[in-house]
């Protein structure tokens, strides 16, 4: 028990929880631990103004399809401060000493001047999130080049957008995909920049992300693939070129979107973490230490496609690890079903969504999968209008369970993901997804759904 815990009116002990971080996971894990347990004591440590700024939001911001930018955020310091934290915003925390619990703090408002307080917790929450990949590359602190994660990085890449006739954007996954399409399609002449051979290539596999190629080709953005960064410079016109091992490509802007690692730093060597620094967490969102939980993108999550524990940072992992904290703060009570990293994107007119693994993904972990493609039209040819689907199954040759699933398609296809989603999580053979009950409505599908379609498939070979 920490030294300034407080007795209450029934003779107990009022437990005092520090929570380290406040995007997602914080957020709700902070709502959630006040929810079970509204006579405790709950401390929110977060470096920014802001909290529960959602990020998937900024290439649509960019794009102007957002109503208002402050519904990006679904809750702030005022409404868990009423819910009944105590709130420390734009404070940082400097260190953590697991065996005193204690904790160091300082407020960035005051700059140098500020002074260390310190407190003590019973509970310590470590929702500190990720920070984006900034390679050590010459000239990678120039002004004109931009990351794209927060509220800041948000309101920058906004307002250059305002007046930009150029970009380069540098990684192809979700983000960087997604900002170079709404740059081309707000009349930014834009290059996609990345160091493997496909857009999308750690999404999808080449069936699919030849089609995504193909769009983003058909709107005039410049796919430089298979190209690693080398340099940036600046240039006297107030540019900044991007030299790769293969060219130069300069305008006037860059943004970097390679990736994210946990932001995870206070507790080096303090709990156990993967060789990336993801806190390595149980079933129950505690980790490696008692009374320390983590969750989020500072923590490991449970990948049921593999069986093992992985690195996968998105926001629905987040929300849900967070409110595991809360559930289980006090004595384990909720088992985490784990993930499948189950996600979708629109690209132009394109839906693509997928979830578990893709061959690419299954051969980087040492796996072997079969797959079995199929791209037929989602509906009956008698509509007016239809459109194909290209449907991918992942599966295990030995003990024939679904291990993922991808699609893409001019059509709505997001939620055949959450259908491949639930026969991984619960264990579904393709045999088995091929028998399955899915509807039949020639608005929506043909007499075999294509998901079913693509299982039956895979189950004849």
């Amino acid at each position: 028990m920490a030294p300034d815990a407080m007795a209450t009116s029934k003779g107990a002990f009022m437990t005092t929880v520090a929570v380290i971080g406040c995007t997602h996971a914080g957020t709700f894990a902070a709502t959630s631990i006040l929810a079970e347990h509204p006579d405790w004591t709950v401390h929110v440590f977060e470096r920014n103004g802001t909290l529960s700024f959602l990020s998937c939001g900024i290439a649509l911001w960019v794009g102007d399809h957002v109503s208002d930018p402050k519904k990006m955020f679904y809750s702030s310091p005022a409404a868990l401060a009423e819910a009944g934290a105590t709130m420390h915003m734009r404070t940082d925390v400097t260190d953590v000493d697991l065996d005193a619990k204690t904790l160091t703090y300082r407020s960035l408002e005051d700059g140098d001047a500020a002074t260390e307080q310190t407190l003590a917790f019973d509970k310590l929450v470590v929702t500190t999130g990720s920070r984006p990949v900034i390679p050590p590359i010459p000239g990678i602190d120039s002004p004109h080049v931009l990351l794209c994660k927060n509220w800041d990085h948000a309101i920058a890449i906004k307002e250059k957008a305002k007046t930009a006739k150029s970009a380069v954007v540098i990684g192809s996954g979700y983000i960087g995909a997604e900002i170079a399409e709404q740059f081309s399609v707000t009349g930014v002449k834009t290059t996609l920049v990345d160091g493997l051979d496909r857009p999308l290539a750690n999404n999808f596999d080449k069936t699919i992300t030849d089609q995504v190629a193909a769009a983003f080709e058909e709107h005039g953005v410049t796919l430089a693939l298979g190209q690693k960064v080398v340099e940036f410079h600046d240039n006297d016109d107030n540019t900044v070129t991007v030299v790769t091992e293969k060219g130069e490509y300069t305008a006037e802007m860059a943004i970097l979107a390679v990736g994210f690692l946990p932001n995870t730093g206070l507790l080096k060597g303090k709990v156990d973490m993967l060789p990336n620094g993801a806190i390595v967490v149980d079933d129950y969102m505690q980790a490696s230490v008692p009374d320390v939980y983590a969750a989020g993108d500072s923590a490991t999550v449970f990948y049921n496609p593999t069986g093992q524990h992985d690195y996968i940072p998105l926001a629905t992992n987040a929300v849900r690890q967070g409110l595991l904290v809360g559930r289980n703060i006090e004595a384990p009570t909720v088992k985490y079903l784990g993930t499948q990293a189950t996600s979708a994107v629109q690209l132009y007119d394109l839906s693509l969504a997928a979830s578990g693994l893709t061959r690419a993904g299954a051969e980087r972990r040492g796996l072997t999968v079969h797959e079995t493609s199929l791209t037929e039209d989602y509906r009956p040819d008698f509509m007016l209008t239809t459109t194909p689907v290209t449907s991918i199954l992942t599966w295990d040759p030995e003990t024939r369970k679904v291990k993922g699933g991808q699609f893409c398609s001019k059509a709505d296809i997001s939620g055949a993901a959450n259908v491949i989603s639930m026969a991984i999580q619960a264990g579904f053979t393709i045999d088995q997804l091929a028998n399955v009950d899915f509807l039949f409505q020639p608005n929506f599908d043909k007499p075999v759904y294509y998901v079913g379609a693509v299982a039956m498939k895979a189950a004849a070979e």
